[in-house]
């Protein structure tokens, strides 16, 4: 399709060029100057991934203008609400100073806007009880701005090694695109195709040598496309269990959920937050001790690029179920269940579990 074409190519221009005149920007784009836990590489690294995704789903306009005008100006419009998320979170990876708590104030930005100037909002979650709550317009504006902020949090929070975040966030948009097919519905169908592109484009340099970063600005536009997607998907076609959407993106959205709760276990006691995410326990219990090869870098690139695929798969088996059953509800929930408990489980068995590093 033209549009995933087109995303991609600017997309892959447009990283290409952050990727190699880094040393103009280095200073202020790299992450070198990050000491912390979400760095798991050696050189620094470029985290504006985000310019090329945003840059490329604004480029898919331009053929779009010529092929279905009518849909130009709802996508534009999308593009225009996502822009403070992203440039809130691209401010904070350019300028490292930003704090989390102004960075969601921009979050709530576009989550406002989605509900005020798209008449975007949540309206079913086709829960008994819940639907009634929904109803009413406050009720249905904080749970709009719930859905979209959580898109946000759940993305960036996976967003820990090279092609995790991307390739579930291409996963998910491969669902909406297909459903989106089923229903005719072009307008999600084409915002579907170019994040896909767009982010098949940035893959190219991201992963598996970790050439640049989404960073919080890639991460964030990422999750409010996401959210938008499935608030839109089930506004405008009620047929669409509401637990399909819930199922695709259920990998980040429990890895967000899960967090919550065990920092409401935690009683406001610190987590160290980055050190307890399932990502993070896989690299930390099993990647650590992989014997790849000779030298800390090789050897920290080679264990970062080896967490993601573990995660692809875990991450497919809700999304495969979901746009199979997309319309039946009580397999979508059954799946949800399931993969709720493999969860559970598996992060578990990775937090107990204790493994000699080879020597």
């Amino acid at each position: 399709m033209v549009y995933l074409l087109t995303a991609f190519l600017v997309s892959l221009t447009s990283a290409l060029m952050l990727v190699r005149y880094k040393q103009l920007h280095s200073r202020y784009a790299a992450d070198g100057d990050l000491v912390g836990l979400r760095q798991h590489h050696v050189p620094p690294v470029p985290r504006v991934g985000g310019v090329a995704l945003a840059l490329a789903v604004l480029a898919s306009s331009v053929p779009l203008a010529f092929r279905e005008p009518s849909v130009v100006a709802p996508l534009l419009s999308i593009w225009i609400c996502a822009m403070p998320a992203f440039l809130g979170g691209l401010a904070g990876d350019l300028s490292k100073k930003i704090p989390a708590k102004l960075r969601f104030a921009f979050i709530a930005v576009s989550s406002v806007l989605v509900y005020a100037v798209l008449n975007v909002h949540l309206t079913r979650l086709n829960i008994l009880g819940v639907d009634w709550l929904l109803q009413f317009t406050a009720i249905s504006f904080v749970a709009t701005l719930i859905v979209i902020g959580g898109a946000v949090s759940a993305i960036n929070i996976i967003d820990g090694y090279n092609g995790l975040a991307a390739v579930v966030s291409v996963l998910i948009f491969a669902g909406f695109a297909y459903v989106a097919f089923f229903l005719g519905d072009r307008l999600l169908l084409v915002l579907s195709v170019s994040m896909i592109g767009a982010i098949c484009g940035f893959l190219i340099w991201s992963y598996p040598n970790g050439l640049i970063f989404l960073g919080s600005g890639g991460a964030y536009f990422i999750g409010y496309m996401v959210g938008v997607v499935a608030l839109l998907l089930l506004a405008r076609h009620p047929n669409v269990s509401a637990w399909f959407p819930l199922l695709l993106c259920f990998y980040p959205a429990f890895e967000a959920l899960y967090f919550i709760y065990r920092k409401a276990c935690s009683r406001g006691r610190s987590l160290a937050p980055e050190r307890v995410h399932l990502h993070m326990l896989i690299y930390k219990r099993i990647m650590r001790w992989a014997d790849v090869g000779p030298g800390e870098r090789r050897s920290k690139t080679q264990h970062n690029t080896m967490v993601s695929p573990f995660l692809w798969v875990f991450s497919s088996l809700a999304g495969v179920p979901a746009v199979l059953f997309w319309r039946n509800e009580p397999v979508l929930i059954g799946c949800a269940a399931l993969f709720a408990g493999a969860y559970m489980l598996l992060y578990r068995a990775l937090l107990r579990c204790r493994i000699t590093p080879q020597k």
